[in-house]
């Protein structure tokens, strides 16, 4: 009859290797960084375009602009800041998920810190799980950043985008 050993049945990651939370901000700053170059190459072009066009409109009208002209002015305006918030958005999400289901497992952030995020058993995840990661990034921001702050707290390190993920950051 064949006994068990007890070290056979230890989880396959170690508690030791989680990331930490202080690991985690430098590549949040890192992306950070990164992010805003990205969005600032796209949408700065977009609302230039914008800012040119309702000058030319002012100019072009002597100056003397009525109130629809001018809450049409303000309306493209709000449209363009949406625009450029709904492009920015995008741009992190895909950042994000793009690179952490790579076969890098994790964002140049989390590269130059040594981090990687896997799935609940040490994988690499899928695009659709670093998807989901993502989305759950924004609801961690929303709520003040305290999804953020979990991961200081919590037994396996994860933040709450992790667990809505079913994701570890895990130190490489």
């Amino acid at each position: 009859m064949e006994t068990l050993d007890s070290t056979t049945t230890t989880s396959a990651i170690s508690t030791t290797n989680y990331a930490g939370f202080l690991h985690r901000l430098g590549a949040i700053i890192i992306d950070g960084i990164i992010i805003g170059i990205l969005q600032s190459v796209v949408i700065t072009p977009i609302l230039a375009m914008v800012g040119f066009g309702m000058a030319a409109d002012i100019q072009n009208a002597g100056g003397d602009v009525s109130e629809a002209e001018a809450m049409g002015m303000i309306a493209g305006i709000m449209a363009a800041a949406m625009g450029a918030w709904l492009t920015a958005m995008v741009v992190g999400i895909l950042y994000y998920s793009i690179l952490e289901s790579s076969k890098f497992q994790g964002t140049v952030g989390k590269m130059a810190v040594g981090i990687k995020v896997t799935d609940m058993n040490g994988d690499r995840i899928s695009f659709g799980k670093a998807l989901l990661r993502s989305i759950g990034r924004q609801i961690s921001g929303l709520i003040l950043f305290i999804g953020y702050l979990m991961a200081a707290f919590t037994e396996k390190k994860q933040a709450l985008h992790d667990m809505i993920a079913g994701t570890l950051v895990l130190k490489k």
